[in-house]
């Protein structure tokens, strides 16, 4: 039978891096690493996993040649010896692959041929899951209309097409005016990046940057809308999309120096690049700048800014040749968000204990500390993830316990008003629009099996109207499914939440899998969205996951806390306890968990997979941070100043280094049995280089005792977060579903009794 044909019915029913120098005692995590997967491989022998059937990996696994080099820090001597996969000349590389060295190249083409052997089993079911999936998409739709000016301004996919055109009409209606296709940039690319588009307050000129590259090395243009066609002038180097003076004739944009944002320039239109201003220069290296404007349009906002601490300045807007003015910041540890009504700057601000952030009025003229005026209190248990203020009301999106909802505040008398949803997992966002001036908001509502729904909500009445409801063309019925969101208590009694999807049909008797996702960095929410994708998991008797470790956003400021720097062992354990969790629960059982996890939630499923192996059935790292201490120890690299308040400094911190050292998951690879796993990277990823994933799977084949898949595939010119495009990104996403797949049927096969192997090879009709 075809692989496609089998998988439908079952699930409804190396060594480890040497350490010549003992490490001192509180670096203890580097020891309960190894002793916690041997304890958690009680009972399962080495012998009894080599002899189970399951997706035994192929013969002639490339084997990456060892070039033993040694370095010391603090007195901990480590052997590292596939350092030589990061080439020399990696700056140049990652721009252009074709420069890297032929052995390093050779050995990356080894792997892709193996990976593509291993893989061909799939194929079949690759292309039908990409067809599924794509089914799901709208061939066409279109967003709901911003008002700006005279005009409206919104998007709109067509049939075929994987990047929105961009469009306007006149205010009230009228002809639509086509402002930009990036389809036609996008055309015979092997990599696009669309940064998207921002118009000039006049209408005039139209700004917009993409990248081909895959190294986030954007190029700005500039297009005259009146005459529909782009300025002579551009500008390279660039990072994200530019903003605009209030005159009309200016813009502001970052440009890239060492690989990251650290300059903020002024181009006059009409004018070479090369006669921009410089406006602010960060010197700190640890911190990044991001650009912005308030919703009044007042005043453009230069943010410096790393994992714990931010900075931010102000340009009048209608006085774009002054220099930026510090509003808040310089503390480390503190975080601010910068809005602005009438006389005053509304600050969302986290200092003086407010851990879950408070909101303050602070005077234009003299903004600093001493003149604040408490606005919006810290409630203990309630984060205030951010704000938007208009012309007469405060909006500000909270979580409490990890629910969200929106707060509307009336400046005028201090009424308050709530939108919410209850506490079955969902997203909610919000949008003001494009008019300060505005009394409309409009705000989208989505669970993981509710597509999202637009609406009109008046901000006076509070009325709602909706506006749109995203489409699923093959057919969708909510009622076939249940979502839900449960508690998995970790041993120190935190409640780690987890929310869940699957069909209704699925029973909970420990024989359906588990695709268990996670990320628990940086404060980053991982929202329980709509997902049309997931659904060819969850028909074939897949439950969906997602455990919010300790790291993320969703319980806000101390949750994340609690998962970094010295407390990131909690995010490892929490994934831990989120899977057992799910096997005492009879969701399922253990082995027949697929982890998944992309940038630092590869490491973090990666870290998982050294403590408890035998937890899982697979593993999917996409673009895997899993070369942490060497990372953060090369700051040469782009990011790594940057990320040393994330994960602690290992040049000048001994606690720093032994705390890393005990987690990181290429030097915590032992002798023992791994689950099956697929690698992916992009050659020219500039946040999680190619050699870290390259160098943890060659320690991996070389340590591991298990005859389960190692597959490792490397991307020309695909950067960070993979193909871009709605069509071009399923490719990826079905491959790793059509490897969690097979192992889920290898697994199911092996597993069941002699009495259950008709109804088995019924269950698994679409897969072999």
């Amino acid at each position: 039978m075809a692989f496609e044909r089998r998988i439908t019915a079952f699930m409804n029913g190396s060594t480890r891096c040497a350490v010549r120098h003992p490490l001192p005692n509180n670096a203890r995590w580097h020891v309960i690493a190894i002793v916690a997967g041997l304890l958690g491989l009680a009972g399962m022998s080495s012998r009894a996993v080599a002899q189970e059937r399951g997706w035994r990996a192929l013969p002639g696994a490339p084997i990456a040649k060892r070039i033993p080099v040694t370095s010391t820090h603090f007195g901990v001597q480590r052997l590292d010896a596939y350092s030589w996969l990061r080439a020399a000349n990696w700056r140049e590389a990652i721009k252009d692959p074709g420069k890297l060295p032929q052995p390093i190249r050779a050995y990356l083409d080894a792997e892709n041929t193996y990976a593509g052997r291993s893989l061909a089993p799939t194929r079949a079911l690759q292309k039908k899951l990409v067809a599924e999936m794509r089914s799901r998409l709208e061939p066409s739709a279109t967003t709901p209309p911003q008002a700006d000016g005279p005009w409206e301004y919104f998007k709109r996919t067509t049939t075929g097409q994987g990047h929105p055109l961009y469009l306007r009409r006149p205010r009230g209606g009228g002809s639509v005016q086509v402002l930009l296709d990036p389809n036609l940039f996008a055309r015979g690319k092997p990599s696009f990046e669309f940064a998207g588009v921002s118009h000039s307050p006049d209408h005039r000129y139209l700004a917009y940057a993409f990248d081909v590259s895959g190294t986030e090395d954007f190029r700005i243009h500039i297009r005259d809308l009146s005459r529909g066609r782009d300025l002579p002038e551009a500008i390279d180097n660039s990072e994200d999309t530019p903003v605009w003076a209030g005159d009309s004739r200016s813009f502001f944009y970052l440009r890239r120096r060492q690989g990251r944002a650290l300059e903020v320039y002024r181009h006059v239109i009409g004018t070479p690049a090369a006669d921009d201003t410089l406006v602010y220069a960060e010197t700190n290296p640890a911190l990044l700048l991001t650009l912005g404007r308030t919703t009044s349009r007042r005043f453009i906002l230069i943010t410096a800014e790393d994992s714990r601490t931010t900075e931010v300045r102000a340009i009048d807007a209608m006085d774009p040749g002054q220099p930026p003015r510090l509003i808040v910041g310089g503390v480390v540890g503190e975080r601010h968000a910068v809005e602005h009504q009438g006389d005053n700057f509304i600050i969302l601000s986290n200092a003086v204990g407010a851990t879950g952030f408070r909101v303050v009025r602070a005077p234009i003229a003299a903004p600093g500390r001493g003149n604040w005026q408490e606005f919006v209190p810290h409630r203990p248990g309630v984060t205030v993830a951010r704000h938007v203020v208009t012309a007469r009301h405060l909006i500000r999106l909270e979580r409490e316990h990890g629910v969200p909802r929106i707060v509307v505040r009336e400046l005028g008398d201090g009424s308050e008003h709530t939108i919410s949803f209850g506490a079955t997992p969902h997203t909610l966002e919000f949008d003001t629009g494009l008019a300060f001036e505005s009394n409309v908001l409009h705000f989208t509502h989505q669970n993981m099996r509710q597509p999202a729904r637009t609406y009109s909500h008046d901000l006076r009445t509070r009325q709602q109207r909706l506006l749109r409801k995203d489409a699923v063309p093959s057919g969708h019925d909510p009622a076939r499914y249940v979502t839900e969101r449960v508690l998995a208590k970790a041993a120190d009694g935190t409640g780690v939440p987890v929310s869940l999807l699957y069909a209704r049909r699925t029973k909970r008797d420990g024989r359906a899998p588990v695709w268990l996702h996670g990320y628990g960095a940086y404060g980053t929410a991982t929202d329980p969205v709509f997902d049309p994708d997931v659904f060819s998991l969850v028909d074939r008797g897949f439950i969906y996951a997602i455990a919010h470790v300790r790291g993320g956003g969703e319980m806000g400021e101390a949750w994340r806390a609690d998962g970094m720097l010295e407390q990131k062992i909690n995010s490892f354990r929490d994934f831990i306890t989120v899977g057992e969790f799910l096997v005492r629960q009879g969701y399922t059982a253990r082995r027949r968990i697929v982890a998944s996890g992309a940038s630092a939630g590869g490491l973090l499923v990666a870290a998982a997979v050294n403590l408890r192996p035998d937890l899982f059935l697979g593993i999917i790292a996409e673009t895997p941070f899993v070369d942490a201490l060497n990372s953060m120890l090369d700051a040469e690299l782009p990011l790594t100043p940057t990320e040393w308040n994330e994960w602690g400094n290992p040049i000048t911190s001994r606690s720093a280094f032994e705390t890393i050292h005990g987690y990181s998951p290429y030097d915590n690879v032992v002798g023992q049995p791994y689950p099956a796993m697929l690698v992916l990277a992009g050659l020219t990823d500039p946040r999680v280089t190619y050699w870290e994933p390259a160098k943890w799977v060659a320690r991996l084949r070389a340590a591991k005792t298990d005859r389960n898949p190692l597959i490792f595939r490397s991307e020309e010119f695909t950067g960070h977060d993979g193909p871009s495009g709605r069509f071009e990104r399923l490719k990826k996403v079905a491959l790793t579903y059509a490897f969690a797949l097979k192992l889920a049927w290898h697994r199911q096969r092996e597993s069941v009794r002699p009495a259950k192997a008709e109804r088995t090879s019924r269950m698994f009709s679409d897969v072999r």
